[in-house]
């Protein structure tokens, strides 16, 4: 295992982290050299054109793909070191995931969907509840509990999905596109409980995205452009 290059107080870290992939006879580089480093509390956003290799880099930074050069470190944790139960262990734990088009089972209710990792993670099912229910009401859905993901508006959605990402209390949620569906209104109110919970419990966010006027109301904006993350 290579030494951390994470501070003691990080949540995330890479370091020349690239991504090639081979067209043939060709070897076509996607990231190169990257670092990065998130601090608790911290919202980080990564802007990008189309195709510049964002979903890419999260997937690395996530754990579900592995780089051609670099490393990753979640949690203190090297994640290309580890086997794929005990990656996947770790991203339960310490790593929330919120998608673009949230991902919820639609067989199952707000408060079920948002119990599902603690449940994967063998918590008993009266504290995941209890656990479960208590973020469903303060992102505001405790009216909402029963409901399934079809009764619910998008904005509702989403935040059932940024509960659940957060019901393990990890230390880092990751954001694909969250207000990508939402109306004006709706974005703002995810940037505002973005914004609370980051002050509130130093849970860190990275979030991914086409709207600028997310991304100005981070810590900090990076541009991913041509294989490198640009401060701007």
């Amino acid at each position: 295992m290579s030494e951390s290059p994470m501070s003691d107080k990080a949540v995330l870290s890479c370091r020349n982290l690239g991504k090639s992939y081979e067209e043939g006879p060709e070897s076509v580089q996607v990231l190169a050299n990257l670092q990065l480093e998130l601090l608790p509390g911290e919202r980080v956003a990564i802007v990008g054109s189309s195709g510049s290799g964002k979903s890419t880099l999260l997937n690395l930074l996530g754990g579900l793909d592995t780089p051609s050069q670099g490393s990753v470190w979640l949690a203190g944790e090297e994640l290309s070191a580890l086997g794929e139960r005990a990656r996947g262990l770790l991203r339960n734990r310490a790593l929330g995931f919120v998608y673009q088009f949230h991902h919820l089972l639609a067989e199952f209710t707000a408060l079920e969907n948002v119990c599902m990792p603690l449940l994967i993670g063998r918590t008993p099912i009266p504290e995941a509840r209890e656990r479960a229910e208590a973020l469903l009401k303060r992102v505001g859905l405790g009216h909402r509990l029963s409901h399934k993901p079809a009764e619910l508006s998008g904005g509702e959605r989403q935040r059932v999905a940024i509960a659940r990402a957060l019901v393990n209390r990890p230390g880092l949620v990751m954001l694909d596109e969250p207000t990508g569906n939402l109306d004006h209104h709706t974005a703002q109110g995810i940037q505002e409980l973005m914004q609370e919970l980051s002050s509130a419990s130093r849970t860190a966010f990275l979030v991914v995205t086409h709207d600028l006027n997310l991304a100005r109301q981070m810590d900090r904006v990076l541009r991913l452009e041509d294989g490198h993350l640009v401060p701007i």
